[in-house]
């Protein structure tokens, strides 16, 4: 019988790609051969649970069973900022990052109607973490991320197996600078007159500013990620929510010290991988860290502040490393 017009393009591929002819049988074994494909990655579910009425988004991936590691986002993004750090660390780990009131495709309640502090947000983050079941963790905490994170660690030092720190404050000397006089003065005295220069910290332009100022690459980083939070920082009522929280961020300086002391005391091993040319949170806060904790992997990194967007892989090694090592203890 002569050979079908699918099996005469079938030899003619399999000629070109240098196999030589084929006979009709070995041309259908070779159409019902399964393409060779590669391994599907670890599935992010993207999830909502409500804490005290609220719908707190998050995304979670790997197994359940594996050391947990507890990412937590800064401003003004969401977990949208680790949505490559989580497949490259869940086939390993169990790794969750929720979306804080106000922020991200959580509820965002006017601030007349919910208590925008830091006190409050960790607040919903520790109810958060009960409610879905996680016992122990590693902390990953940037910008926002640290006073959030530092209290729940200050509160249960117990539960935190290890600290990764991304542009996360905890020293005065990281305050020291250009960028945080508007807002010291916000925190003196709250007025309108004070706030209106904060303002800025709202626009397009900002949100832009903080992702591409100091890397080496701006074409590396990608317009998705300050024009989804600039969508986001623009729904109605969502300004004063924003300032409100600049004002709350002074009652973080005076726990400083308190955060301090947990690290001399618990010493939860710790990585610090930092964005060196971050002008909000420069180096200047990163170096204190070695004073107090025993335990720790320095890293700083020649890019800014949202240092994941173009040194994400490097990161993303720099922790598989550590937490094999680390996450699997607890705080002492």
């Amino acid at each position: 019988m002569p050979a079908s017009p699918f099996t005469r393009s079938l030899t003619m591929v399999a000629f070109a790609a240098g196999l030589g002819s084929l006979t009709p049988g070995a041309a259908t074994a070779v159409a019902d051969a399964p393409a060779t494909a590669k391994p599907p990655g670890p599935t992010v579910a993207h999830r909502t649970v409500k804490i005290d009425g609220l719908d707190i988004f998050y995304r979670e991936a790997g197994p359940k069973d594996a050391p947990t590691v507890l990412l937590l986002h800064g401003f003004p993004t969401s977990s949208h900022m680790f949505r490559h750090l989580i497949p490259a660390l869940a086939g390993e780990f169990h790794v969750v990052a929720p979306d804080y009131p106000g922020f991200g495709h959580s509820s965002a309640p006017p601030a007349d109607e919910f208590n925008y502090t830091f006190d409050k947000l960790a607040d919903v983050v520790e109810k958060f973490t009960e409610k879905i079941g996680l016992k122990m963790y590693a902390l990953y905490v940037q910008d926002y991320g640290a006073p959030v994170g530092y209290r729940l660690a200050v509160k249960h030092p117990e539960r935190v197996t290890g600290l990764v720190v991304q542009n996360g404050n905890a020293y005065d000397e990281g305050l020291d600078n250009e960028f945080w006089k508007p807002l010291k003065a916000y925190w003196k005295n709250r007025t309108e007159e004070k706030a209106t220069p904060l303002r800025k910290f709202l626009t397009p332009e900002a949100t832009k500013w903080q992702y591409i100022h100091g890397v080496r690459n701006v074409e590396a980083i990608s317009p998705d990620t300050w024009t989804t939070d600039q969508r986001l920082l623009d729904r109605p009522g969502n300004a004063a929510i924003q300032l409100t929280l600049f004002y709350s961020y002074g009652s973080n300086p005076p726990l400083y010290p308190k955060w301090q002391a947990y690290f001399r005391k618990h010493q939860p091993p710790t990585l610090v991988v930092w964005g060196k040319n971050d002008p909000i949170f420069p180096a200047a806060g990163a170096e204190p860290y070695k004073r107090d904790l025993k335990t720790l992997e320095y890293h700083l990194l020649d890019t800014g502040h949202f240092a994941l967007e173009e040194d994400g892989d490097t990161i993303a090694d720099l922790m598989r490393a550590f937490l094999r090592k680390h996450a699997n203890g607890g705080g002492k």
